[in-house]
């Protein structure tokens, strides 16, 4: 049980940097520092998008809309380190055997 919650923390790790990789390429994109004309940059881009669109969609339905300013990427990054605290606070009572609590 410790070794999938290891791997889900991971994930989660590896999660939290995609969305940090896509939100600094976002800001370089829209401030013109990267353009899309390149190939390689449109390639990373389309494939950073793939990957968060999906868990950025949900959120921007429930979300009021503030214009240009999209709050969903920190909507994400706050849900996913709660997710992490409850897991490695599930993992500390697991490997005590319940002396820590949840």
């Amino acid at each position: 049980m410790l070794t999938l919650i290891d791997i889900a923390r991971i994930l989660l790790s590896v999660l939290w940097w995609i969305l940090i990789v896509q939100a600094i390429l976002s800001w370089l994109i829209a401030f013109n520092v990267i353009n899309t004309h390149n190939d390689f940059v449109r390639s990373v881009w389309n494939g950073l998008q793939v990957l968060t669109e999906p868990l950025y969609r949900p959120i921007r339905r429930v979300l009021p809309d503030f214009g240009a300013l999209d709050v969903s990427p920190i909507v994400v990054l706050v849900l996913i380190a709660i997710l992490d605290t409850v897991l490695a606070r599930l993992a500390a009572n697991i490997a005590t055997g319940g002396a820590v609590p949840l």
